[in-house]
């Protein structure tokens, strides 16, 4: 059975996709869902100019993917049914 062919033009990452992905991404993933190239990705990292907040942990670049979903304009369902949103960060902390 022959491969399937590709087009030659990236695919991006569906909604579905993006709000099934961890907490935190790596800048390939977080490449594909913006639709830029691996090198033009890792370079506006390195200059401090990607789209997003950039963590660097050793050699590796990671994302915050609420942040990329912000960007995006997409939002995570909270598990009892809300959305989330800035301010409302739920915090167990014993006093």
């Amino acid at each position: 059975m022959a491969a399937p062919k590709r087009s030659g033009v990236a695919r991006g990452l569906t909604s579905d996709e993006l709000l099934a992905l961890p907490a935190v991404i790596d800048l390939d993933t977080s490449n594909k869902a913006l639709m830029i190239g691996r090198s033009t990705g890792y370079g506006l990292a390195k200059q401090g100019e990607y789209p997003v907040k950039v963590l660097r942990l050793g050699n590796a670049y990671r994302v915050v993917t609420a942040d990329l979903l912000k960007l995006l304009g997409l939002e995570r369902q909270q598990s009892g049914g809300g959305r989330e949103s800035e301010g409302s960060e739920r915090h167990d902390l014993a006093a």
